[in-house]
């Protein structure tokens, strides 16, 4: 009879530490072959025996489980595979698109408005999707077609280094829509005559 799983009570991997080879406390493992195939339950020193008669390691990649799960590999491979996939996933997350906003007036003065604008296109030319919205106040929920006209005239400005996802909504008080920047090539700066971060390059 195999003898009783006894590899500790709730043991798991914390950050990068894998356990190998004689770090192993498992005394049955659930094995992987190196070339991916189930072998099934064994004793931890069987795998050990067969992954050194392949010149390869014993590695923990399933510590949670009963018993642990345990595969032949090239340690130092897995691990560099390991870090560049984990990079890989950061690099992902931080090319990710953020929703930056930029606020309108009904009545904004010029001066104002092309201040907003050369915001807007900032954050979208630096790859951010940019919402515009508009809040009305007091009388100005009497014209809320200008209101309307108002974001539908920002995006239309923005033009050069975003698409609208849409046409302005309109929503109680308030009026909203929001923007995608345009493929990397395609934007250009119109308003922000030098801006210190270049564009990303195309995802």
């Amino acid at each position: 009879m195999p003898k009783p799983y006894s590899g500790g009570r709730g043991r798991r991997n914390h950050g990068n530490y894998v356990r190998k080879n004689e770090r192993i406390r498992a005394r049955e493992v659930r094995l992987i072959g190196s070339d991916g195939s189930q072998i099934g339950v064994v004793s931890r020193d069987d795998a050990l025996a067969a992954a050194k008669k392949m010149g390869l390691d014993l590695v923990e990649i399933s510590a949670s489980a009963r018993p642990p799960v345990c595969r032949i590999l090239d340690f130092g491979k897995y691990m560099y595979e390991q870090s560049k996939r984990q990079k890989e996933n950061k690099a992902k997350g931080s090319s990710t698109s953020k929703i930056k906003e930029v606020k309108f007036r009904v009545r904004t003065e010029e001066h104002d408005y092309m201040t907003k604008l050369r915001h807007g296109e900032e954050f979208l030319y630096k790859g951010n999707k940019l919402k515009l919205s508009l809040m009305f106040r007091g009388r100005e929920n009497e014209h809320k077609d200008l209101g309307l006209e108002v974001v539908a005239k920002a995006a239309k400005d923005l033009s050069h280094v975003g698409q609208a996802d849409g046409t302005p909504k309109l929503s109680g008080r308030h009026v909203n829509l929001i923007m995608t920047p345009l493929p990397v090539a395609k934007r250009t700066l119109k308003f922000n005559e030098s801006v210190s971060a270049q564009p990303p390059e195309e995802e």
